[in-house]
């Protein structure tokens, strides 16, 4: 059989690259202000976006080298050398004391800002972790463990920022509110999110927020989750109530969005059209139980064979996975063990899940995995080594299986994140 493992990964590496801040960023920048440019990135292509804009500024308007500062604080792997702006390089998922002090600086930054200053804010999904600035009163050990917490209850990415932009001191408007003496904010984002809402990309830091103190609560307790005293407290105070629309801090804020999850499905979707596959679209929102998608896929695959079609089903949104064992994986690796599980007898179908920023759960190191492969040669591999996918499952341990069959995505980091990318070939 042909191997189509070029082929899958060919399409992830379209979708990433629709989004990269080299191709997207540069046609959004502006002209220089009269005063500085004070450049504030976030998340997992805050190094790549700052150097973008390094070269905006300094290469294509010449600016003077001394008008442009920034930081911009990204995951662990991901920084690039830069010439102006600072890159700190924190904790992704889990918040570390580098994301703490970088939150800090910049919040210090943001309220230097004059009457003639720029206050630009670049931002790409991974920002709510790389910006911790617990609110009053919250330590980083119990802000750290709300966010662990979290992160094994299986909560959307929507529902977790409620939560997050409500314990913090620069998400949920606030570093707009940093930044209200500067001429203008203007913030250009890589959205991560369903539906791309400009709230929930790095949990909102320069636009209103809708969601409530109550709402925050009500998320806490639909997960059952085991929250600290205090945190219970910050969730009645009303002074961590995030900014609403009306707020002062948004009079000259402007936030434009470069890049979106569709973008980059629909760069997967024309390479498999082109590739000679018709195609079945299933969205750039999808959102549920990783196991659970992966068999509702696994069914639509299963019957275009049955009909003998030459099928892509194609895609993304950010699956979420609740963590009831003990092992390592992520939403993607799930995904594609519950179809290894699923697909194991049909040697005609393969298939790709990935992250496009590079890792897929994970402890935070550049060299997770992405995600995972299955095609013929994995259902082998699973047959001659005896390894029963669902075992692997009931333990949330996908890396240590496709470990074993050596299965692992390994892209290493993307410098960008427009969620998922997921795609079975049935030929």
């Amino acid at each position: 059989m042909t191997d189509r493992r070029p082929l899958l990964r060919a399409l992830y590496d379209a979708a990433v690259a629709a989004a990269h801040p080299n191709v997207v960023l540069a046609p959004h920048l502006g002209p220089a202000p009269k005063g500085r440019v004070i450049c504030l990135a976030a998340g997992k292509g805050a190094g790549a976006m700052a150097a973008t804009a390094e070269r905006h500024y300094l290469d294509t308007l010449k600016l003077a080298p001394e008008r442009l500062v920034g930081i911009a604080t990204t995951r662990h792997g991901y920084g690039v050398p830069t010439r102006r702006i600072r890159v700190v390089e924190a904790g992704h998922p889990v918040p570390d004391e580098a994301g703490l002090k970088g939150a800090a600086d910049t919040l210090a930054l943001a309220g230097e800002a004059g009457p003639d200053d720029l206050l630009l804010v670049l931002l790409t999904g991974g920002g709510s972790a790389n910006w911790i600035a617990p609110s009053d009163g919250i330590s980083f050990a119990q802000k750290q463990a709300v966010n662990k917490a979290l992160l094994r209850s299986g909560a959307p990415i929507g529902e977790m920022n409620v939560v997050r932009k409500h314990l913090s001191r620069i998400k949920g408007g606030r570093l707009a509110r940093a930044g209200k003496n500067a001429a203008g904010i203007v913030t250009l984002a890589i959205s991560d999110v369903p539906h791309d809402d400009a709230s929930a990309i790095a949990s909102g830091p320069t636009v209103p927020d809708p969601t409530t103190l109550a709402d925050a609560r009500a998320i806490v307790a639909k997960y059952r989750l085991d929250i600290d005293d205090a945190v219970r407290r910050a969730l009645d105070d009303p002074a961590n109530e995030s900014c609403k629309p009306g707020d002062a801090a948004f009079a000259r804020a402007h936030f434009e969005l470069i890049a979106r999850p569709k973008q980059s499905l629909d760069a997967a979707v024309k390479l498999a059209r082109e590739s000679g596959y018709e195609t079945i679209d299933l969205g750039a929102d999808l959102e549920g139980e990783a196991r659970e998608v992966a068999a509702a896929h696994a069914r639509l695959a299963l019957q275009a064979r049955a009909q003998g079609k030459r099928l892509a089903i194609l895609s993304g949104g950010e699956l979420t996975v609740t963590v009831r064992g003990n092992g390592r994986g992520g939403p993607n690796q799930e995904y594609a063990l519950a179809l290894a599980s699923l697909l194991k007898d049909t040697p005609d179908i393969s298939a790709l899940a990935g992250d496009t920023d590079g890792a897929d759960g994970g402890a935070g190191n550049p060299t997770d995995p992405a995600g995972a492969l299955i095609d013929a040669a994995t259902f082998a591999k699973m047959k001659a080594q005896g390894l029963q996918p669902q075992a692997y499952l009931d333990n949330n341990d996908a890396t240590a299986f496709f470990e074993a069959t050596g299965d692992l995505l390994l892209p290493g980091p993307t410098l960008t994140n427009v969620n998922d990318i997921r795609v079975i070939l049935v030929d």
